[in-house]
């Protein structure tokens, strides 16, 4: 594999000289960094020329595009619905048969409180009534 980096460049300068064995650990672990770097870049540039040769980088943008147009197209047409709605006045009646709902429902629930206060109020005499007539009839 070529390198564009010139070759007087990877050597050492002295390559004689002593080095303590922390230091040229250090010193093998870069050179394995850069071997590695060198290697990855190398199957990189394989991967990319052979996505790009497959065509597969061209049928997701197609993809994408024909999901954009798609989602173009329904944008639109809710719009257009959502107009005639309201040029029907399909919307105004709904919310104002939506508000005559929620009336209907306020007053349903103040019947249905009365009620329950009234058979709260009702029962304890009716509980009496119940008690006494069982003493009488035990006597």
């Amino acid at each position: 594999m070529s390198s564009s980096i010139p070759d007087d460049i990877n050597s050492s300068p002295d390559a004689t000289a002593t080095v303590d064995p922390s230091t040229q650990k250090t010193i093998d672990t870069i050179r394995e960094v850069a071997s590695n770097i060198r290697e990855a870049s190398a199957r990189m540039r394989d991967v990319v020329r052979a996505v790009h040769q497959s065509g597969a980088i061209d049928e997701l943008a197609t993809a994408v595009h024909e999901a954009v147009v798609a989602a173009r197209d329904t944008t639109k047409e809710i719009n257009e619905t959502a107009k005639e709605l309201k040029e029907r006045g399909v919307i105004k009646d709904t919310a104002v048969n939506v508000e005559k709902t929620v009336v209907a429902a306020r007053g349903i629930g103040e019947t249905v409180k009365d009620t329950v206060q009234q058979i709260g109020e009702s029962a304890p005499l009716t509980s009496e009534a119940a008690k006494l007539k069982s003493k009488k009839s035990h006597k």
